[in-house]
């Protein structure tokens, strides 16, 4: 073989190192390559940036790096479970690199940016949002109706060590979230008489209704709350609040200086709720009549009328 056809099969097996492309990567990986024709507008003369297809590009990057942030938790044994830092492109020095590339000359190779996404709650917010009980409430039901029983678990669980800070609106849907087969969710065909069945997540009324008398003791503002037209026998007379994905929702809103913290636990045919704070917090308590130790009958569900309370 010649010295010509060696040397040529030499130059073929390496690497061929992109002339005017910029390489972005992220931990030694490569996740994308791109050339300033790109994200260009098409004119000619002046080169111009396309804005919308490099606000594309950052999104589509922002998808491969994001790390979503964890919330500090109480543990079942009172303990604190830390945060965890979730992590996000930093769009501001990614545009800046990818200008300097589009005007400038020649390849580039981009570490992608990164910035640091912190929790919501921290263990420090935590510990002194758990010191003062304002509001509590417990309901009941059968454990023996394992499918309705493993919904109220999952529903107290999604609220469960839920922070809300002043000014902020809680939505029971928005936090639940919609009531699937994926998620856990279990069809409940024999539910609380008066309940709204959404067949997948039957019982979780009965967690938004236990909530509603924990938030209402606590003096918390309550924006929306939808009642059924007929007595459900896990909560007194008209201290019920039914939701549905598609349907009526439970929201209040934080109106206090100091933040409020939600704990659910649901076992042994008991949901407890309890609304806690900062002990500087100074609020006005509400009654709120309770419920017999004993686990509700269950029959069929009755027609329900929707009431909305207007917002204040």
């Amino acid at each position: 073989m010649g010295f010509a056809m060696s040397l040529a099969l030499l130059l073929f097996s390496l690497p061929l190192e992109p002339l005017d492309f910029i390489q972005i990567e992220s931990g030694g990986e490569v996740l994308m390559m791109l050339d300033r024709a790109d994200f260009s507008l098409p004119f000619g003369g002046i080169p111009l940036v396309d804005e919308d297809r490099l606000q594309l590009v950052a999104e589509e990057l922002n998808q491969k790096a994001y790390r979503q942030p964890v919330n500090a938790a109480i543990r079942d044994d009172g303990s604190i479970a830390p945060e965890k830092k979730g992590q996000a492109l930093d769009r501001q020095t990614f545009a800046r690199e990818m200008y300097d590339y589009f005007y400038g000359r020649g390849a580039k190779r981009l570490n992608l940016p990164l910035q640091e996404v912190h929790p919501k709650v921290d263990s420090g917010l935590l510990a002194q949002v758990r010191k003062k009980t304002i509001g509590h409430y417990v309901t009941y039901y059968n454990p023996g109706n394992r499918n309705r029983a493993h919904n109220i678990m999952l529903a107290a669980r999604a609220i469960n060590n839920y922070v809300v800070l002043p000014g902020e609106t809680f939505s029971f849907n928005k936090v639940v979230g919609k009531r699937t087969v994926e998620k856990g969710y279990l069809p409940a065909p024999i539910i609380v008489r008066g309940e709204l069945s959404e067949g997948i997540g039957g019982g979780i009324c009965q967690v938004s209704s236990t909530l509603f008398n924990a938030v209402d003791m606590a003096g918390v503002h309550i924006v929306q709350r939808y009642s059924h037209s007929r007595h459900v026998p896990y909560v007194p007379p008209g201290r019920d609040a039914t939701v549905s994905w598609y349907g009526p929702d439970f929201v209040f809103q934080n109106r206090y200086a100091y933040p409020i913290l939600v704990r659910a636990h649901s076992a042994h045919g008991q949901i407890r709720v309890l609304i806690q704070s900062f002990p500087e917090l100074e609020y006005e308590p509400r009654y709120v009549p309770g419920v017999r130790n004993q686990m509700p009958e269950e029959g069929p569900a009755p027609p329900i009328e929707l009431i909305s309370l207007p917002a204040e």
